[in-house]
């Protein structure tokens, strides 16, 4: 019998595959007392040799997919396990203590990493200790005789499963083999939901118990649509699903006629429809779906993918080749946007109980001048070869806006007396994510060149709920009159001020959301490339006027969310 799981439909298509669950395997074991040390140490010896052979194609597959750079990782685990100082060390423990190959593997390696781990003052020793603990999962694997799942070595058509996905893991993905994913956790906005778009790839997420309830090789349909999934369809219903699969394909063939149209209302009122990259290797995606700019370089992703913060070199080429791509329409940068669930192993942070009202963002930029500082003269030296945009994540205050702004232009000064070219007519703005900013946004917007709210932190913070905790998950409500209150206020602050407002929170691609922004006036909508079609072919229904008066009703009459969305559905029959 089928099986049904619901959950929150992350990224729009259906799939349907057999399961591959990216779990991670019980690699717990019993020590004991052995009598032949030699045939011991060859199990571990065919273990090691079996993950140098599984790493060798896991770092061919990651050059190809990710560049020679982010894939010598890889070739820091093949080091460790030709490491004779290590492997020599647990040999001797087999032959001298007479223990099996996994208890002498744990012991020896658990000492090196509280040794390189103690290494405070040295991030590169203490990013080995990282290198040697997936090693060693690695070996213990093959010794136990369980299998670590290795997305880069997919080669199949598959479906994910997992737990959650983190930035690292959808870096490996293959779209030519991964047809879509399902998590037990997470919302729209989460991390693996935003990489699932970047992909476009069906996803469901936050579905509770995918990996409880879904076993490897199973057939499953995702159907990114509804936010459900199917476990061991049967033929009809593999049949109906090939059939809704085609009516999405053609609906999206329909909309990609729209890929160089303007983005325009049904009575010719003119916004700007923008995509949200992580990389420059997402440029492209921008350009097939048709954006008019990049509203939201996240530039924390060169620093997520390196092994150590990135050069100011490395970064000017990243930025250089995102404006470079876009053909002349503006890019707008996001200053590093690290700390809350966002971590760098080679950057540790303090331990905090409450890390997104902590040391994060610009915080960690304004306190770290050094690593800001090289970010900035990265970013003034791409602008010259395009149109690029910065601004500030997580200000709070006008001091920070300054503050940030006057770095800035001593960094821009100095390039300047040094000869290097640099843009003349760089806007810089701000995130709008913290409300306490946005209630100020009249005096912000004496400064910046232009705000892009940020509606996952805002509501968030507004409604002080956590978007990754299910139990509450109720609270996190993009249409609330509250939240709409706070966009309302930050757009017509800008407009007074001769500036213009975007929005790069997924809530700019949400399709309930849209006519209500159209209405408060938003300039720019950025959101996931894949959704930038669906709106303009949406805008081209709606009258920027009747918008207009939906906005107004939504923000002063309504109380609740659902008030919200039942008055759009008036609004857009």
């Amino acid at each position: 019998m089928t099986k049904v799981l619901n959950g929150i439909a992350a990224s729009d298509g259906i799939a349907a595959a057999k399961a591959y669950m990216l779990v991670q395997p019980d690699l717990s074991f019993e020590e004991k007392t052995i009598d032949n040390p030699d045939a011991e140490i060859e199990r571990l010896s065919a273990a090691v040799e079996t993950s140098k052979q599984e790493l060798e194609v896991i770092k061919q597959k990651a050059t190809e997919n990710l560049g020679a750079e982010e894939a010598q990782v890889f070739e820091a685990h093949l080091t460790i396990l030709s490491d004779p100082e290590l492997f020599g060390q647990i040999n001797d423990k087999i032959k001298n203590d007479k223990v099996n190959a996994e208890a002498a593997l744990k012991s020896v390696t658990d000492m090196f990493i509280q040794m390189f781990e103690a290494m405070e003052d040295n991030a590169y020793m203490q990013e080995r200790a990282g290198d040697i603990r997936d090693v060693t999962k690695r070996v213990m694997g093959h010794l136990l005789g369980v299998s670590i799942p290795n997305p880069a070595l997919i080669n199949e058509e598959v479906v994910i499963v997992a737990h959650d996905l983190t930035p690292s893991d959808t870096a490996q993905l293959d779209r030519n083999f991964v047809k879509g994913f399902i998590t037990d956790i997470g919302g729209r906005t989460s991390h693996s939901a935003i990489m699932s778009r970047t992909l476009e790839i069906p996803a469901v997420v936050g579905s509770g118990n995918a990996t409880s309830e879904i076993s490897e090789g199973q057939m499953v349909i995702i159907d990114g649509l509804d936010g459900q999934a199917l476990v061991e369809p049967t033929d009809e219903e593999l049949d109906d699903y090939k059939a809704r699969a085609k009516a999405f394909a053609d609906q999206k063939a329909e909309w990609k006629l729209l890929k160089d149209a303007k983005s325009v209302t049904a009575d010719g009122k003119e916004v700007k429809l923008a995509a949200n990259i992580g990389t420059p290797k997402d440029v492209e995606g921008a350009n097939d779906n048709g954006a008019e700019a990049v509203g939201l370089f996240r530039s924390e992703f060169l620093y997520m993918d390196a092994s150590e913060l990135p050069s100011e070199e490395d970064q000017f080429k990243a930025y250089k080749a995102a404006v470079e791509g876009m053909n002349g329409k503006q890019v707008v940068v996001r200053t590093m946007d690290i700390g809350g669930d966002k971590e760098l192993p080679y950057l540790p942070l303090p331990e905090e109980q409450n890390p997104f009202l902590g040391y994060r963002a610009i915080r960690i930029s304004l306190d770290r001048q050094d690593i800001f500082r090289t970010q900035l003269r990265a970013l003034l030296r791409a602008s010259h070869y395009g149109s690029l945009a910065i601004m500030f994540p997580m200000i709070a205050t006008v001091q920070e806006f300054k503050d940030a702004k006057a770095i800035f232009e001593e960094e821009k000064a100095k390039l300047v007396a040094d000869g290097v070219p640099v843009s003349d007519d760089i806007e810089v703005g701000m995130m709008m994510e913290v409300p306490a900013a946005a209630m100020v946004a009249d005096k912000l917007a004496k400064y910046v060149d232009f705000f892009s709210i940020g509606t996952n932190d805002l509501i968030g913070y507004s409604m002080a709920a956590d978007r990754g905790n299910e139990k509450i998950s109720y609270l996190y409500q993009p249409y609330n009159p509250s939240i709409l209150r706070l966009i309302k206020n930050t757009i017509e602050a800008s407009h007074k001020e001769g500036k213009w407002t975007g929005m790069c929170g997924e809530m700019a691609g949400d399709q309930v959301a849209v006519p209500i922004l159209l209405g408060l006036g938003l300039d720019e909508f950025s959101m996931s490339a894949t959704s930038i079609l669906k709106t303009r072919s949406l805008l081209k229904t709606l009258d920027s006027k009747k918008m207009e008066e939906l906005a107004d009703k939504a923000v002063n009459d309504c109380e609740t969310a659902d008030e919200v969305v039942e008055l759009v559905n008036q609004y857009t029959k």
